[in-house]
């Protein structure tokens, strides 16, 4: 009877990092089976896909109050399906708020609950690893600092490094990324990062736009490049420069091409989030700013207590590049803190050396890593089983 494992990835992210984590899990056992929620590229490694990961994708507080039934229910059928089956092991792919009450149930009924991308606990304050102890099996850690707080809080863990760092290349090809995106090899680029989500791009648009004007009054040759992930975002991004009477402005917006768009950029404005740790990987001199609503703002900076926001000062523990958040991420301080980068070539330089320090301390192998951790929970139930066998 072969191995069968039971997963829920949340958002096109955590469909990639399950893909390939299927990939090497079976090659270490060829016929083992997996089913649950997830994604395409789950489903092109074979997975048997129960319900698609959008479900899963809420919007903002308000979103996830309205949409709390629907996948309350959800989680219940999937979690009366694995006690009816009984599967080898269940595997959380990120999405913690869904995740982790399923994984307490299933370690509850006695089966292995593994979560792979560690909630950042380590950036609020409150006891939620308490709530993760009683919940998992097993930890799986993306940053080299996350293992020491579940080991403190006994929770078996395993540092698997990020898959980022496995895919991008320790030297970036700035002028085959300039070729790719047609710009000239002497130009000077700006990367401008609004964010994935609508929310965001609402929030940043205006004020992208405005430092763009800004530097360009500054820097006439200037050109900035604005990739978006959706034909929403991009709407968004048009009705901005619209609205703001910017057309005149080299703006040059991009269907995808993210990781293009910021080896080819001498800097970067991005917002809060993977994007920053992109940029970082890139060795890209950058600005990370976030911009919410203003309730929101006071409970998060109440309940942080990290003295950084952007996953590369987190990371290298130093404040390495500017963060300007809320209120004081103003047009004028956004250009300020670009054109001090665009300036200082040998700061640009002592910024990359730190940034492939980080990333050499990232590429783990990440797959392989994970599956590594979790073949013997698979080994052991095998076991089991041939022992009742026999």
């Amino acid at each position: 009877m072969p191995i069968r494992i039971a997963m829920v990835a949340g958002e096109a992210s955590g469909d990639l990092l399950a893909s390939h984590l299927i990939r090497a899990i079976r090659g270490h056992l060829p016929d083992a089976q997996f089913f649950g929620i997830g994604g395409p590229k789950m489903q092109a490694e074979g997975f048997e896909l129960l319900w698609p990961c959008e479900l899963l994708a809420v919007h903002g507080y308000v979103d996830a109050l309205k949409r709390y039934r629907e996948l309350s229910g959800l989680r219940k059928s999937l979690l009366a399906r694995i006690r009816r089956e009984r599967p080898d092991a269940f595997i959380g792919v990120d999405a913690p708020d869904f995740n982790l009450w399923l994984e307490g149930k299933v370690k509850a009924a006695g089966m292995p609950a593994i979560h792979f991308v560690s909630p950042s606990i380590w950036a609020w304050r409150g006891g939620r690893i308490r709530k993760i102890a009683r919940s998992v099996s097993h930890m799986l850690c993306l940053f080299p600092f996350e293992p020491p707080l579940y080991e403190k809080a006994g929770v078996p863990v395993t540092y698997v490094g990020h898959p980022l760092a496995d895919v991008l290349p320790l030297a970036p090809n700035r002028l085959q990324a300039r070729e790719t995106l047609n710009l000239r090899e002497d130009a000077t680029v700006l990367a401008m990062l609004p964010g994935s989500r609508q929310s965001e791009v609402r929030n940043l648009a205006d004020i992208f736009i405005a430092t763009a004007r800004l530097l360009h009054q500054r820097r006439p040759e200037l050109l900035f490049l604005v990739p978006l992930t959706t034909r929403e975002t991009r709407q968004l991004f048009d009705e901005a420069i619209y609205r703001n009477q910017a057309a005149d402005l080299p703006i040059r917006m991009l269907y995808g091409h993210a990781v293009d768009a910021m080896t080819a950029a001498d800097a970067v404005l991005v917002a809060s989030g993977t994007a920053s740790l992109e940029a970082a990987l890139i060795k890209r001199p950058m600005v990370i700013t976030y911009r919410m609503g203003k309730w929101q703002y006071r409970l998060m900076k109440r309940l942080a207590y990290l003295p950084w926001v952007g996953l590369p000062n987190i990371l290298c523990q130093d404040s390495l590049v500017p963060e300007l958040l809320q209120d004081d991420a103003t047009p004028q301080r956004l250009a300020e803190a670009l054109e001090r980068w665009l300036n200082d070539p040998t700061a640009c330089q002592a910024l990359a050396e730190r940034f492939t320090a980080l990333h050499h301390s990232l590429r783990q192998g990440t797959a392989d890593k994970a599956a590594g951790a979790i073949l013997p929970y698979l080994v052991g139930a095998e076991e089991c089983r041939l022992r009742a066998v026999c």
